[in-house]
């Protein structure tokens, strides 16, 4: 509230779900893993089925598997107790500064930038994807993704180059989100585990599409 945030706030997930059914202006969650009637993780999926904005996780576990398991529900950031209450600020100007530039260059972009894989068409210009012509429900972030893989196809691209470019921050070491977020998008795409069709693994070095 002191940074000029509009702030809703719910103790349970029925609650909160109640609030993002009746107004459409939300623009960030902001979610405890721990709730006692839904776990945030599954608060986090049901977000997802309608909404884009960005997720941030709050969690008192520092497993790393629970890390990757929020990521790749589809939240965009994650945070553990104890936490400095500016750092947490931080990275919400931080999420909402990315999805407002993601959602007005769908704007701004005069350019029509298109690509056909395999039955998978993105277009950049309207930030939409389709899969054998159904059309994908993808977060900015992996639109991102997606669109710069293709960008670069045929090329491997390394997590450290595709972190940066499209997350705009240094990478830093022992950093799983790119794994979490490919392994959301090879969901969305039906992908076989063993046998991708699309977004290729080359171990130790990154991603490629072919």
């Amino acid at each position: 509230k002191n940074e000029g945030f509009h702030i809703f706030k719910y103790y349970n997930a029925s609650d909160a779900l109640e609030c993002i059914k009746t107004r459409d202006t939300l623009s960030l969650a902001i979610l405890d893993v721990m709730l006692p009637d839904i776990d945030g993780f599954t608060l986090c999926q049901r977000i997802r089925e309608q909404h884009l904005y960005p997720i941030i996780m709050l969690t008192a576990k520092i497993e790393d598997m629970d890390k990757i398991t929020g990521l790749t529900l589809g939240a965009d950031d994650y945070i553990t107790k104890p936490f400095n209450p500016l750092e947490l600020v931080a990275r919400v100007k931080t999420q909402l500064r990315r999805y407002i530039r993601y959602n007005s260059s769908k704007v701004s972009l005069k350019e029509t930038v298109t690509f056909d894989i395999k039955g998978l068409h993105l277009c950049k210009s309207s930030h939409k994807c389709t899969l054998n012509g159904k059309e994908l429900t993808l977060t900015p972030i992996e639109f991102n993704i997606l669109c710069y893989l293709c960008e670069h196809r045929g090329s491997v691209v390394p997590s450290e180059e595709l972190f940066e470019a499209v997350w705009g921050e240094k990478y830093l070491d022992n950093n799983n989100t790119v794994m979490a977020h490919i392994a959301r998008l090879r969901e969305k795409l039906k992908e076989p585990p063993r046998k991708p069709k699309f977004i290729k693994t080359i171990w130790g070095v990154g991603y490629t599409i072919e």
